[in-house]
């Protein structure tokens, strides 16, 4: 995974942009931390203009954003260690194709529902987000 600026080329929707971290970037996708306390969770966007959807994926794309899914998952895993994974590709809000690889836990404020509209986003604090992004990223580095 590389960390570096995200490249001038790839348009990354601007509601992406303002609720999430950068990471870095895959093979395939860009991967974001959602800027939530209150869930851990991942955006994966694969680096591809004008795609809303699975099936505008090229096959080779598709296997390569499902592997980058598998390893979100493990990296999510080791990260937060979680009762549960959800993965989602929904993009009724943001149409730009987007995967959810959120952590949940029986103790969170939406189990067992939905996370998308629970409550208010509550950002990290700045110290706490630059430790999760550095681990986030080391497991990245090292899976």
């Amino acid at each position: 995974m590389t960390d570096d600026a995200p490249a001038d080329d790839f348009p990354l929707d601007p509601r992406l942009a303002a609720d999430t971290i950068l990471l870095g970037d895959l093979a395939l996708s860009r991967v974001l931390l959602l800027d939530d306390k209150r869930f851990p969770w991942l955006v994966l966007v694969p680096r591809r203009a004008d795609v809303s959807e699975l099936t505008d994926l090229s096959p080779a794309d598709a296997a390569r954003l499902m592997e980058e899914t598998r390893l979100a998952v493990g990296v999510m895993q080791a990260l937060a260690q979680p009762d549960k994974v959800n993965v989602g590709a929904l993009g009724n809000v943001v149409a730009q194709l987007h995967v959810h690889v959120v952590g949940r836990f029986r103790s969170d404020p939406a189990w067992p529902g939905p996370v998308w509209g629970h409550g208010t986003r509550e950002p990290y604090p700045a110290h706490a987000a630059a430790q999760l992004v550095e681990r986030a990223r080391a497991l990245f580095a090292a899976a």
